[in-house]
């Protein structure tokens, strides 16, 4: 099977930034930027079992104290909100960030309080992704749109400006089940697994490409990234336990096993050994949602993981 994508032949890696004042987000996004790190990635719900920042008014303030670094969600619930809408906001951020926004995007479902609260049936989520998908693409690369669908009809209407880059921001497909894989294959820039671990990422890379295939997609750019809760520790069974409590009360359910096969945990070493695994999957952006110290990562990551991850094998 000839391959219908594009992938850089390089690693990349970024940091989940989330709660927070706003001193202490602009501190930690200028740190992250100034340290190597290509990007700084945000979560998104309406509401949760936690409390979350609205992500796109987050990396709009990120976007004020940073300069380089991209801007990505990981990922927006597009169903959540009116894609003409999100075409708008998401135009501005690009433009006034300098062209630096990724929009990660899936379709949630894990919090149905959040569907009832704007009106959205829950089993409507993923043709809605689909169709939201279709309609940022164009408003943010033409005039006089029309569209008429299942869940969307409107136009014609020109949204402007566009954003600032050609096409507009690189959609990167995130999920762990058949849909996300057949959205992130037929309409994404990119895919970004969660709770996954590498013998699966490379499965699901496979039916992303033959659903690309089956599309007709050929040479697309590609992004494959991987979302990865991490936790440094010099010793192993400590970092599991602190990774299983954390997403215990994060997703308000028990989280043990889940964290031994899907996070990064212990040295900085035992990372690089893991991120080897999913770079040989097919994986070439590295999100690290840390759940330990960040002053432990960023000294990690100028020791050992900034030159590790130049060196894992592709």
């Amino acid at each position: 099977m000839t391959d219908p994508f594009v992938i850089e032949d390089r690693v990349r890696s970024g940091m989940v930034i989330g709660g927070g004042d706003a001193e202490s987000i602009s501190a930690l996004a200028q740190r992250a930027e100034n340290s190597g790190l290509d990007s700084i990635w945000v979560g998104d719900h309406i509401a949760f079992y936690i409390p979350i920042l609205e992500s796109l008014t987050l990396l709009s303030y990120m976007a004020g104290a940073t300069s380089r670094i991209d801007l990505c969600t990981g990922v927006y619930l597009l169903p959540l909100r009116n894609p003409t809408t999100t075409a708008k906001v998401t135009s501005t951020l690009d433009v006034l960030s300098g062209g630096r926004l990724k929009l990660g995007v899936g379709v949630g479902g894990e919090f149905p309080a959040e569907f009832e609260a704007v009106g959205v049936p829950v089993s409507e989520r993923g043709s809605r992704a689909d169709e939201a998908i279709e309609v940022l693409r164009k408003l943010w690369n033409e005039d006089a749109v029309e569209h008429a669908g299942s869940h969307f009809s409107f136009g014609p209407v020109t949204l402007a400006p566009k954003p600032l880059q050609e096409n507009g921001p690189p959609i990167i497909v995130g999920g762990r089940k058949g849909p996300s894989f057949r959205r992130a294959g037929c309409l994404g820039d990119g895919y970004l697994s969660h709770m996954c671990s590498a013998e699966q990422y490379a499965d699901n890379m496979a039916l992303i490409r033959k659903h690309a295939v089956s599309a007709g997609r050929k040479e697309v750019p590609f992004e494959p990234g991987a979302f990865l809760f991490s936790v440094l520790d010099d010793n192993y069974e400590a970092a599991l336990d602190r990774a299983a409590n954390m997403l215990e009360m994060i997703y308000n359910r028990p989280f043990r096993d889940a964290a031994r096969k899907y996070c990064l945990l212990g040295k900085a070493e035992d990372w690089l050994e893991q991120m080897q695994d999913f770079a040989r999957a097919g994986a070439r952006h590295f999100v690290f949602s840390l759940l330990s110290d960040g002053d432990s990562f960023f000294e990690a990551w100028e020791k050992t993981l900034k030159s590790g991850m130049s060196q894992i094998d592709l």
